[in-house]
This record gives C-alpha cells, structure tokens and sequence, in this order.
C-alpha cells in the first residue's frame, strides 16, 4: 500500500510540474526530501504531456546538483539509475534518462569528469548505441545540454556522428543536431550544410519551463548571425 506522504508527495509533485512559475516550482520541488522526490521525477519521464516530462528532467538535474554538493555517492547512484534504464537488460526503454543525464552533467561538472564519455557513447555505433529513434532524440538532446556548460569537450568523434544527423529524415533530430552544435561552437559558415538554411521544419525545443515552436532554418540564421 502507498504510504500517505507518498500520496501526497506524488499529487504535490504533479501539481508544482504543472505550474506556471519555473523558480518557484524548482524552489518547493527542493524542499520536498531528496530520496522522496526523486522516484516522483522519474514517473514524470513517462507523462504523455511533454511539458511535464522536460519539467521533470529539469527537476532532475537540479536535484542532482543537490546530491552532488550533500552526498557525492547518492549523485551516482542516480547516474547510474539513469544508465540502467537505457540498458535493453533493463526490461524498459528509458524515456527522458538520456535527457536528466546531460541535464545533471550540465549541471554538476564534478559528475561530468565521470559520466560524459558514456552520454557521448550512446550516440556512437562503436560505443553504447542506442537503436531506438525517439531514444536518439534524447540523446541528441542530453548531449546538446551538456554541451552548452562545457563545448570544449566536443570531441572529433561526438561532432561527425553530430554532423551525420544534420541529414536525418527526422526534423527532431536535424534540430536537436543544429542545437547541439550551436552550444558547442561547433557550427559555422564554413561548414554549415546549405539545406539547413531551407529547412522549414519546425519543431519543439524546451526553453526555460516551456516548448517554443522553432524553425531548424532559423535556428541557423540565427547563429550564422551572431558570426
């Protein structure tokens, strides 16, 4: 039987997710205990709305920031929780781990030193190659989030497999490609594929608590702007 604080924490965490305020959620979300909080985050990985699914990743990467400042151990064990279910041994498929991973790298440096080969090598088909589409968006997506508190550890192997899916039939992972090379310096004139300048598609990219919609075509203009 679900213990009552269980209850009540689950309907808490779903309501603050739901929020409109992204300071003050997090603020609230961070007083709730740390072992309570985390399996309710992870429910929210599976939550059909989207918001609510990169809202829980957001929480999660501040909570690994937490973990890692109170109890360095407890900070890997979630990595490693994270890992697991992006592990086909796993029995599940790991909706948003890819994601909370390089949000916690992104947000936790001395994490990082330790796990961002391994984010790096779910892209990689000489790593830990994740076959599955939409799972590749995540990866697309984590690795863009780290990316944009560390581009100097874009490595040569990250950017061609980056580059490769500047070419994807899928618009998500054509952005999610143009978002992480942006964030990486990794994206100019010189070698900026001229389709991208065309390219209409729009697609969602989670800004600070909510999806802007966003042209792939205008994110590069952007960029090419700013250089």
């Amino acid at each position: 039987m679900t213990k009552p604080y269980g209850r009540q924490t689950k309907k808490q965490v779903n309501t603050l997710l739901r929020g409109k305020d992204r300071n003050h959620a997090l603020g609230l979300l961070a007083q709730i205990p740390d072992a309570q909080l985390v399996g309710h985050l992870f429910s929210h990985f599976y939550d059909r709305d989207e918001v609510i699914k990169f809202r829980s990743i957001t929480a999660m990467g501040q909570l690994g920031k937490r973990l890692v400042q109170t109890h360095m151990e407890k900070a890997r064990n979630l990595m490693r929780r994270l890992m697991w279910n992006l592990n086909d041994e796993s029995g599940g498929i790991g909706w948003g781990s890819p994601e909370a991973m390089g949000e916690i790298l992104f947000q936790s440096p001395a994490l990082a030193l330790e796990y961002k080969s391994i984010l790096f090598s779910y892209l990689d088909p000489k790593g830990n190659f994740i076959e599955h589409e939409p799972l590749q968006q995540g990866v697309l997506w984590g690795i863009g989030t780290y990316l944009g508190t560390a581009p100097q550890e874009m490595d040569k192997t990250t950017r061609e497999l980056l580059f490769s899916h500047l070419h994807s039939p899928d618009p998500v992972k054509r952005g999610y490609a143009v978002r992480a090379l942006i964030k990486a310096n990794s994206l100019d004139r010189l070698t900026l594929p001229a389709h991208l300048l065309r390219d209409s598609e729009t697609i969602q990219i989670f800004t600070d608590w909510n999806f802007v919609p966003t042209p792939i075509s205008d994110m590069v203009s952007a960029m090419a702007q700013e250089r």
